[in-house]
């Protein structure tokens, strides 16, 4: 992570209000049925916590990476604010040893990865699965640089159906779903966006 990306994000999170609020993920949140009852959950680039509070508010152990130390700081209060534990931990994705046998991985907005190094990043999210873990992602469409209410400005950073389905196309019972959603996430997130998710369990 290039120094001058981590202090506008890191200036970003030291605010005292939570940039993109406390509640989880809508489309997370939306899976809360199909989650394991127990088990491992990794939330990648997770921010100031508020996905990885829900999936242990689900009964789950986590482990939630972000860069930004202000911002694990922030998911610490909340998970404390919220009764729950969580583990975080400071890492850059593209550096980072990732721990395996997670039985959810969680990606919500991730898509600050150039696109030459997003393989990469795919590859050490199906290693760190377990056999039969859940996989939920969820990003921005191209599409989402004409409403411009959050994410990347790039259209290479951006996710199309052909890109994830090249990289987990294998998975059982895969869902890939292209849509269109006001959504309200704090401040950062907020408006008419063009999503897409996935839903998928590694094969056993």
């Amino acid at each position: 992570m290039a120094s001058d990306e981590f202090n506008r994000w890191e200036g970003r999170f030291a605010v005292e209000d939570y940039v993109f609020g406390t509640a989880p993920n809508a489309f997370l949140s939306s899976c809360r049925d199909i989650l394991p009852k127990q088990g491992r959950a990794l939330s990648i680039a997770d921010g100031e916590g508020r996905n990885g509070v829900f999936l242990a508010e689900c009964g789950l152990s986590v482990l939630s990476v972000d860069f930004s130390p202000a911002a694990q700081g922030k998911a610490q209060r909340l998970a404390a604010a919220r009764g729950v534990t969580i583990e975080t931990q400071t890492a850059d994705l593209l550096t980072w040893d990732w721990p395996g046998d997670f039985d959810v991985i969680a990606g919500i907005f991730f898509q600050f990865v150039e696109a030459d190094e997003r393989p990469r990043i795919f590859q050490a999210i199906r290693d760190a699965l377990k056999p039969g873990g859940l996989l939920l992602i969820e990003g921005y469409r191209p599409k989402q640089l004409i409403y411009k209410t959050g994410g990347p400005s790039r259209a290479d950073n951006l996710y199309t159906h052909e890109l994830l389905e090249a990289a987990f196309g294998d998975f059982d019972n895969l869902s890939i779903r292209e849509h269109d959603s006001e959504i309200a996430e704090g401040s950062g997130h907020v408006g008419m966006s063009a999503l897409i998710d996935l839903i998928g369990w590694k094969p056993k």
